[in-house]
C-alpha cells in the first residue's frame, strides 16, 4: 500500500468522530489543575488555605493561555481552575473541539510548569453556550464558587490549625450555614470582610489599550502610542455589578 493511501485510510480513525462547536454559539473553556491537592500540600507545601506565589503562577498561565494564539475575551481564575471566554467568531481549527481541549491543556500544562518550577498538569472542558446570559451565569457560577470555597477554605484551615484532623476540621463544619462559619471566624480574629478581595472573588484577567512611553526614531522626540494588554484585576465587583462586568464583554462583541 502506498503512503499516501495508507495516510488517508489511518487518518480515518483520528477524525471519524471530530466534533465542532457550532457557529455563533459562546465557546469558555475550563482549565482545572491535576492532582492539584497533593501539589500544594506534599510536593510544594503552600501556605493554606491561599498562597501568593501559587496564585502568580495561576496568573502567568492564564496570560499566556490568553495570549497564545486564540481570539479570547476575558479570563478568569481561582483556586486551581481558569476560564477563558474566546470570541463568539473565534474560528481556529474549525472549532474542532479536540483541538481546544489538547492545545489548551497542552499550554496552560507547559507554561505552569515553567513559572513553578516543578510538574503542574491540566485537563481542559469547553462548555458551548448559546446565549449571552449563558456566559454571564456561567462566569457568576465560577465567581461565587470563589466565595464558598474561601469562606470554607478560611475556616477548615482555621480547624486544622487548633490541631483538628483532616476528618475532624471536616465533620465540624459538616452542617454549618454561612452565618455559622462567618462567626466562627470572628471569635477567632478573623473578619471574613477583610480577607484580601482576590481571595474570595478570584481574578480576572482582560484585554484594555494601555498608554505606552516611547521615543520617536526619526526626531528623537517623546512619544505616546497604545498598545493591547492584559490586564490583571484582583479587585472584580461582586454580585449584580460582577454579572453587568461580565456582560459588557459578551456584548462588545456585537
Amino acid at each position: 500500500m502506498k503512503f499516501e493511501q495508507l495516510d488517508r485510510r489511518m487518518r480515518v480513525y483520528e477524525t471519524a468522530h471530530d466534533h465542532c462547536v457550532l457557529p455563533g454559539v459562546h465557546m469558555v473553556a475550563r482549565i482545572d489543575g491535576r492532582s492539584f491537592s497533593h501539589l500544594t500540600r506534599v510536593a510544594q507545601r503552600f501556605d493554606a488555605p491561599y498562597d501568593e506565589r501559587f496564585r502568580d503562577c495561576m496568573v502567568t498561565t492564564l496570560q499566556h493561555v490568553m495570549g497564545c494564539g486564540f481570539a479570547t475575551v476575558y479570563g478568569y481564575t481561582q483556586s486551581d481552575e481558569m476560564s477563558v471566554l474566546f470570541r463568539r467568531d473565534e474560528k481556529t481549527f474549525g472549532r474542532k473541539l479536540r483541538k481546544y481541549l489538547s492545545v489548551l491543556a497542552g499550554e496552560a500544562s507547559a507554561r505552569f510548569s515553567l513559572a513553578l518550577g516543578a510538574l503542574g498538569a491540566f485537563d481542559c472542558r469547553i462548555s458551548q453556550l448559546p446565549s449571552e446570559q449563558d456566559v454571564v451565569d456561567y462566569f457568576r457560577w465560577r465567581h461565587e464558587d470563589a466565595h464558598r470555597n474561601a469562606l470554607n477554605g478560611h475556616c477548615y484551615w482555621l480547624l486544622r490549625r487548633q490541631g483538628m484532623s483532616d476528618a475532624e476540621a471536616t465533620r465540624a463544619l459538616d452542617g454549618m450555614n454561612v452565618a455559622q462559619r462567618n462567626e466562627l471566624l470572628f471569635t477567632h480574629g478573623i473578619n471574613f470582610n477583610d480577607v484580601p478581595a482576590w481571595q474570595k472573588r478570584g481574578i480576572g484577567v482582560y484585554w484594555r489599550d494601555e498608554a505606552h512611553a516611547g521615543t520617536d526614531p526619526r526626531t528623537g522626540e517623546a512619544v505616546t502610542s497604545t498598545r493591547r494588554a492584559l490586564y490583571v484585576d484582583h479587585a472584580l465587583p461582586m454580585k449584580d455589578d460582577y454579572e453587568a462586568f461580565v456582560r459588557a464583554f459578551v456584548t462588545a462583541q456585537g
